[in-house]
């Protein structure tokens, strides 16, 4: 009997077993949240072939961006010449720069600071050959020069002129060019701003300037500045150094290329270039301008003088015929002359508007200055004449 019972036990404890197996297979999934790891964004590489020590293909991982400069710098820095510029008579006087080749003519652009006062200019290209050139036309206003040698290397293609008018801050600047002398360097950055309106030495203006913080240093004047598909934008011309000595400081500007596009053709036909001219000077109105002389609008150009014989002056705009001193201005501002506010119906916010606006006109073309006068609204039709030489 004691041996019957204790079967029994035993059976009821695996059978009590087996019953707490099975709820324990069937119990739902417990409530724990499951934590969502953010994956992140693959960095996309290319295997590129490249050449070997052994004259062999092997393949290096480059990131596309990569890819795009070294193509980039492949095609075009052929294209891109070394300028040496020397005076017979000053042994020490001269310089260097850059420039492109434009077509298979022989042209080659670059700046007019780069080979200003030169009587000797010599063109070193990629592939180590020499020419000498002449300077077809150079313009002091816009910064920009054509020279000419009568043969170009054979396998030497020019560099492809993009469009600046569509350029959007923040898209890539590539610049190549011969800084301190060293041939053929590439820097790469951003367009950091556009519509910049710098003044020149002669004291007129060039607009539509880009802005880059694509190292620029002395040496890069005259080569060109690239958009992402190795078209040229712009003509690099200007740097902000960092010191007396000298040094980029990501401040650099060039002539965008849509004013090469109209300058140049007439370096190259005329030797000059004929800039459109009103033969005004103003003030942008400001607060505390508008304030300081009581003006009845709040944005525009005041005229303050207009050159005698001047388009402006046949046409019957005025200048001021007062001076009255305005805080935070470092002369008296002539005051009582017309406002500017519109030129072809494009809105004017002061001179900088006017300056380029005309920077895409034509010597002869008639344009319609609405003034403001006497605090009356009246329209002036001004027919452009040439920018004087100085």
């Amino acid at each position: 009997m004691v041996q019957f019972r204790d079967r029994r036990i035993w059976l009821g404890v695996a059978l009590l077993i087996l019953i707490l197996l099975g709820c324990t297979c069937g119990l739902p999934a417990t409530s724990t949240p499951v934590q969502t790891v953010e994956t992140p964004t693959p960095v996309v590489v290319v295997a590129t072939p490249t050449p070997a020590d052994d004259g062999a293909e092997s393949t290096s991982p480059r990131l596309q961006q990569e890819q795009m400069v070294i193509d980039i710098y492949k095609r075009v820095s052929p294209a891109v010449v070394y300028i040496e510029v020397t005076d017979d008579d000053d042994p020490e006087g001269g310089g260097s720069g850059s420039g492109f080749i434009l077509d298979l003519e022989g042209h080659i652009v670059t700046n007019a600071h780069v080979v200003r006062g030169g009587e000797a200019i010599h063109v070193y290209f990629s592939d180590d050959t020499v020419s000498e050139a002449r300077v077809l036309g150079a313009d002091d206003d816009a910064d920009l020069a054509v020279l000419r040698v009568d043969t170009l290397p054979a396998h030497l293609e020019p560099a492809e002129l993009g469009i600046s008018a569509d350029l959007q801050v923040g898209q890539f600047a590539i610049a190549i060019g011969n800084p301190y002398g060293y041939e053929r360097t590439l820097t790469v950055g951003y367009i950091s701003a556009l519509g910049r309106v710098l003044r020149q030495e002669s004291n007129f203006s060039v607009a539509g300037v880009i802005q880059t913080d694509a190292a620029i240093n002395p040496g890069n004047s005259g080569g060109p500045l690239l958009d992402s598909s190795g078209k040229v934008i712009g003509v690099n011309s200007y740097y902000r150094p960092s010191n007396p000595l000298g040094g980029s400081i990501g401040i650099g500007f060039a002539v965008p290329v849509d004013l090469v596009k109209v300058v140049v053709p007439d370096l190259i036909a005329l030797g000059r270039y004929r800039h459109p001219w009103l033969g005004i000077s103003g003030y942008e109105i400001r607060p505390e301008l508008q304030q300081a002389l009581d003006l009845p609008v709040e944005y525009g150009a005041l005229v303050a003088s207009v050159v005698e014989g001047g388009p402006a002056e046949a046409a019957g705009v005025r200048g001021g015929d007062q001076e009255v001193e305005v805080p935070g201005y470092p002369s008296p501002v002539p005051t009582g002359g017309d406002i500017i506010v519109a030129i072809d119906g494009a809105p004017v916010h002061g001179m900088d508007d006017i300056i380029t606006y005309l920077q895409h006109t034509r010597v002869g073309q008639e344009v319609l200055l609405t003034i403001i006068r006497d605090g009356s609204e009246a329209s002036i039709a001004v027919e452009l004449g040439e920018r004087p030489q100085n």
